[in-house]
């Protein structure tokens, strides 16, 4: 068996805090579950609050402004963030393929601005061997546009086929593992498997999705009551703390008029990550089959927290504000929160929508915002120093992850590469105990954080700045801005000091290059 540690890395996208049954979700997910039996669950590890900004802190170990991804993978011009990674930095593929790993990628990159013509930023410029999956940010599990094989566009080879993303993203992991060790029996392997589930739209087998027929209909009040009373029982969340209220803009379950719509909505969502889950399994019984469990270091994450988009109904079939919506077939898909219109088949492209406060228990807001809600993940690792069962409070943050890798595998990450020099690394060994106490920030789209031991500071953007006590007060519901001004003033002028130190454009300086629009667009990740 092969010495140096393999790398497993999986990640999956919009899926929220508790999800996952070893947080205390509804949803079955043995095998996720499995690797936190075997390995250590982080409660305060911090993603970025969007897809594209966490793969690039992810596989950089930097924060996504240094690397050019500020906002998505769009051109903001001279003005603006680039859009795409940038030559100061290396993902992890690139630096473990200098010292003699094998990388592969299965699943979504987001990580260029150009999805359409071969360039620098395609993962196999990026340290990867071999790719199967997406460059772009979203898409139809049945028909995913930019579906590649390393630099060759492979859509036209799964019309008329029995074809689902979320199996396709395993199937390729395991072949990858599977081919490696046969033709590379001495080297180790980093194997990164970026899913697209949870990410909308509401599509998976109908076999899966009738496994949940009814697994909702209590709704999200009493759904959310009980699952907080798991977290607690599991050690994953504070008793003390008081319980975050539903969302204002969410409706009492009880006055909802389209229950069955809505229970549909959850069950579809439950199922994606149910197929994921199985995906996930059928990754570690391979590991297993080699004898290369014990020798991988594990990783389990999610991009952001849940996400509350809604994708609202357009009338006709294939609307334009779609691009490739069809099924394989060239069928039009119809598109938008249609409450007549059951989700999950291939003909249908829709959201979750209210269930993503459920998603998020106990925190509140979604994905875009660095409130809790938005960028709390669940992290579990397995292998090298995690210990079986634990349950870790220390604070931490995707930037962390490359930094680990490189510990672990003994890898001193490069000041120059091809003679270009490199931003340093920003994130620490999660093993390590000097990472206590140091500042983590965030920032996307103006919405800014800042966290410093239990204080966490945090704007709504354009709003004002807001305090927190997380140890008494993680769900950030008594603001203490005004009786702790000396904290709060602290706090952001390390906040401001690392946004001029990394990058971060002011929000009204994005807002106001020509021609961009001011408005969120939900779709600004399927369209590039």
């Amino acid at each position: 068996m092969n010495q140096a540690k393999n790398i497993l890395l999986i990640l999956c996208d919009d899926m929220g805090y508790s999800d996952i049954g070893c947080y205390g979700g509804l949803i079955e997910t043995p095998n996720i579950d499995r690797l936190a039996w075997e390995g250590t669950r982080y409660t305060n590890f911090y993603n970025c609050p969007r897809c594209a900004p966490s793969r690039a802190s992810l596989l950089t170990g930097l924060h996504p402004h240094q690397t050019g991804i500020g906002i998505l993978t769009y051109n903001d011009g001279p003005l603006g963030y680039p859009g795409t990674l940038n030559q100061q930095c290396m993902t992890i593929a690139q630096v473990l393929t200098d010292k003699g790993y094998r990388s592969y990628l299965s699943g979504k990159w987001h990580l260029s601005g150009d999805t359409r013509n071969e360039n620098e930023n395609w993962p196999l410029h990026r340290g990867f061997d071999h790719h199967f999956g997406t460059l772009a940010g979203s898409g139809s599990y049945y028909n995913p546009h930019t579906l590649m094989r390393d630099n060759q566009n492979i859509e036209q080879e799964i019309v008329g086929r029995d074809f689902y993303y979320t199996d396709a993203i395993t199937d390729n992991a395991v072949k990858f593992i599977r081919e490696h060790r046969q033709a590379y029996p001495e080297s180790p392997f980093f194997q990164y498997v970026a899913y697209t589930s949870p990410h909308w739209p509401l599509q998976a087998p109908e076999n899966v999705i009738a496994k949940y027929k009814g697994h909702f209909d209590e709704g999200w009040d009493v759904l959310r009551t009980r699952k907080l009373q798991q977290m607690v029982k599991l050690g994953i969340i504070n008793q003390a703390w008081a319980e975050s209220p539903r969302d204002p803009q969410i409706p009492a379950w009880k006055d909802i008029a389209d229950k069955e719509w809505y229970a549909r909505c959850m069950e579809v969502y439950a199922a994606q990550l149910d197929v994921m889950d199985q995906g996930i399994g059928r990754i570690l019984s391979v590991l297993e089959e080699m004898d290369e469990l014990d020798n991988t270091l594990i990783f389990f994450l999610s991009d952001n927290g849940g996400c509350n988009e809604e994708i609202k109904a357009h009338p006709q079939p294939g609307a334009d504000i779609i691009p490739y919506a069809w099924t394989r077939e060239k069928d039009p898909i119809l598109v938008g929160n249609h409450k007549d219109h059951m989700p999950g088949g291939e003909d249908t492209f829709q959201t979750y929508t209210y269930w993503a406060n459920l998603s998020n228990a106990p925190f509140r807001l979604y994905k875009s915002w660095v409130h809790e809600g938005g960028i709390a993940t669940p992290l579990i690792v397995r292998g090298a120093d995690a210990k079986a069962g634990e349950i870790s409070h220390r604070p931490g943050q995707i930037t962390d992850i490359a930094a680990t890798i490189y510990e672990v595998a003994g890898i001193n990450y490069p000041q120059k590469h091809q003679e270009q020099q490199m931003i340093p690394l920003e994130g620490c060994n999660l093993f390590a105990k000097e990472q206590e106490g140091r500042p983590l920030f965030w920032e996307h789209q103006g919405n800014g954080g800042v966290r410093k031991g239990k204080w966490k500071a945090v704007c709504e953007y354009p709003k004002a700045w807001e305090l927190y006590d997380l140890e008494a007060d993680r769900c950030e519901l008594n603001d203490l801005a005004l009786t702790h001004k000396d904290v709060l003033e602290e706090l952001v002028s390390f906040y401001y000091q690392w946004a001029q130190r990394c990058g971060v454009l002011p929000r009204d300086r994005i807002l106001s290059i020509p021609g961009r629009k001011t408005v969120h667009n939900p779709f600004c990740d399927w369209m590039i």
